[in-house]
């Protein structure tokens, strides 16, 4: 019996380093997402900009760039009605955290932020994926 105890709390001591992971890992999403979110609204480019993977940045190279396309391609990320964070998941290969925004028509999606983790730890944004949801 001790035995089968041993093993239980083994297997729970290695389990919540793991989930404390997780928690922490969508806390650091939601911040990212949020910031960037937050510049959009005051159309601080550079702050936006400042939140998106090296390779978003190598696409767009300027945040004036990356500006123009959020506002042409991702209108319900650059002024959602509505905000909601979702779980994270792993999207295309990729940490990922689930939105949902609705747009300024008032239409909802679900985006998929992909998330890229940094060599100084940190996270960024690297690409957003928009999907209508299927049961609005």
């Amino acid at each position: 019996m001790r035995s089968v105890v041993r093993i239980v709390v083994t297997l729970l001591l290695v389990a919540l380093p793991a989930a404390a992971t997780a928690e922490e890992r969508g806390t650091a999403f939601r911040t990212v997402i949020e910031s960037q979110l937050e510049a959009f609204q005051r159309d601080d480019g550079n702050a936006a900009f400042a939140h998106a993977s090296p390779m978003i940045k190598d696409m767009f190279r300027t945040p004036d760039t990356f500006m123009a396309m959020v506002v042409r391609g991702y209108p319900q990320v650059y002024r959602p009605r509505s905000v909601d964070f979702g779980a994270t998941t792993v999207y295309r290969g990729q940490p990922a955290q689930i939105v949902y925004l609705v747009g300024p028509d008032g239409e909802p999606v679900i985006a998929y932020y992909q998330m890229q983790q940094q060599p100084d730890g940190t996270w960024k944004i690297n690409g957003v994926y928009l999907e209508q949801p299927t049961n609005v």
